[in-house]
């Protein structure tokens, strides 16, 4: 067996790049303890860091060992018990145990998990992988905030620190070829008349002739000498201009029922599944905006504080909220500008015959201005006639219109993941 040691210093983010090496080789144990840990864990602390354990048998490093072949001779002194041909059991597979958890035992060694801290960003990173809103495809120029800096070629007026070397180095040379071209081909004439008078005989020399040759050569040196290196007008400086730049405008509508037939439990299960998706779009998406849509019997418009932490209550009309969306997105987002999504959480429980106002609402006025728009059912009884309203949406749009249910905690990571998996826009 060979072993190979590294014991070159480190370098400058080496402990960055060995990080996330390390992040990517355990990425499937990772990606794991994130699932597990957004079932237990409560509103407050959702976005941040986690501990993550990785099994013993998992964490061996990779070794260089000389492979088969070859006619090798071994003798092994000491043999009393086997002979060539027997099976020798595995030190640990007999007696007691010797690994992590694997209970009291009087003999045998072992070792702990592996156990490590991810950072919040990492935790975030991990959580929302894969993901994005479907179909977000309408760009268009909007403040500026929308112009980015970019490169637009050469100017010979700049600062400092745009400066560009390689190009004035390159207009230098050229100028001073320009302006000595022809005194240094007066000066290789003159070279060669003065090599040729001194190739002559001594005694047929003009000693004159080479003097004033001699001078006249440099004459021409001293000229080419004052020709600058580098002058003002050699310089030359990279040139960058403020370009418009599209960008997509979206905008998640959440409408979150708060209506008596909602209990604390599937309350606090709508805000765990709302909560993922705020974090989600703040950490995926710079320009999307929010509006929260809370209601009972009927719906009004609140902020983050309010729609998170409200105890208001009232009865179900269901409607309410989407004709208050419906306004909105005529007041406020025209879908010819805007990316329009939504994201209901509901316990499918409504008035009367409210379903059926909700299923007018949403076939003649929401769907045909959205992107996507997804429904999770939260409750573990039979769907209702929400549901049942709900798919026949789905049934006209099957591409901008998805249905999930949840039926407890466990269920709201896995959901959320489904409904925003990376799909092709249609």
């Amino acid at each position: 067996m060979s072993y190979i040691i590294d014991r070159r210093l480190n370098g400058k983010k080496k402990s960055t790049v060995n990080r996330q090496r390390f992040l990517r080789r355990y990425k499937a144990h990772i990606k794991k303890a994130v699932g597990e840990a957004m079932n237990s864990r409560s509103i407050t602390d959702m976005d941040k860091g986690e501990r993550i354990s990785i099994p013993t048998r998992d964490i061996n490093e990779p070794v260089f060992t000389h492979g088969p072949g070859g006619h090798v001779e071994r003798v092994l002194p000491g043999n009393r018990e086997f002979i060539a041909g027997d099976r020798i059991p595995r030190q640990g597979q007999q007696g007691g145990g010797g690994g992590s958890g694997s209970g009291a035992s009087d003999s045998g060694e072992g070792m702990d998990e592996f156990v490590f801290q991810i950072s919040q960003e990492e935790f975030l990173d991990f959580m929302f992988e894969g993901l994005r809103l479907p179909n977000m495809i309408k760009r268009r120029l909007a403040g500026n905030e929308s112009f980015q800096v970019v490169r637009a070629g050469i100017s010979n007026e700049g600062t400092p620190g745009r400066l560009n070397v390689v190009r004035s180095m390159r207009a230098a040379n050229a100028r001073r070829i320009a302006l000595t071209g022809s005194k240094r081909r007066s000066i290789r004439e003159l070279e060669k008349e003065l090599a040729l008078e001194e190739s002559k005989d001594p005694t047929l020399r003009d000693q004159r002739i080479i003097d004033q040759l001699n001078s006249k050569i440099e004459e021409l040196h001293a000229r080419i000498g004052r020709v600058p290196f580098l002058d003002d007008f050699d310089l030359k400086y990279n040139l960058l201009i403020r370009q418009p730049k599209p960008r997509s405008r979206a905008v998640m509508f959440c409408l979150m029922d708060v209506s008596g037939s909602m209990n604390q439990a599937t309350k606090d299960m709508a805000k765990r599944f709302f909560l993922l998706l705020y974090l989600f779009l703040q950490r995926s998406y710079e320009y999307t905006e929010v509006v929260f849509i809370r209601h009972h019997t009927s719906a009004k418009e609140v902020d983050e504080e309010e729609f998170f932490y409200s105890r208001e209550t009232g009865g179900t009309i269901v409607s309410s909220a989407l004709k208050l969306m419906r306004r909105i997105m005529r007041e406020r987002y025209p879908a010819s500008e805007w990316n329009i999504y939504g994201a209901q959480a509901s316990d499918g429980d409504n008035w009367n015959d409210d379903s059926s106002t909700c299923h007018k609402i949403l076939i003649d006025d929401i769907m045909p201005q959205v992107q996507y728009y997804s429904y999770v059912e939260i409750t573990p009884r039979d769907h209702q006639a929400l549901w049942e309203e709900y798919e026949s949406v789905r049934a006209v749009f099957p591409d901008h219109f998805a249905m999930e249910q949840i039926v407890d905690v466990q269920d709201i990571y896995p959901v959320f993941r489904q409904l925003f998996s990376q799909k092709v826009a249609a």
